[in-house]
């Protein structure tokens, strides 16, 4: 019960800080932040490819954001659990 107590603490403390490390109140993603930078050291710079898709607004591409991340924890999640059970199935 303590360690649980130690773990939900420490994301709450990794959540607050994210919150308080940026005074700006401006969040924005590292791929912009490299795109700035490369058009300013390179202004000259022409990207390799376009991308396949390019979402309608930045709330649809946030949701496809979101939901790649959601089926790569359940992808991560179910092996975990299928190996953990297979584990216990053969020491049993």
């Amino acid at each position: 019960m303590r360690k649980n107590l130690i773990l939900i603490a420490a994301v709450v403390a990794l959540v607050v800080s994210a919150f308080v490390f940026n005074s700006s109140g401006e969040y924005e993603g590292s791929d912009g932040a490299a795109e700035d930078l490369i058009t300013e050291l390179r202004p000259d710079y022409e990207p390799w490819f376009e991308p396949l898709y390019e979402p309608k607004s930045g709330e649809i591409e946030s949701l496809l954001f979101t939901l790649q991340g959601s089926i790569g924890v359940g992808v991560i999640a179910y092996a975990i659990g299928f190996y953990k059970g297979k584990n216990k199935h053969v020491t049993n």
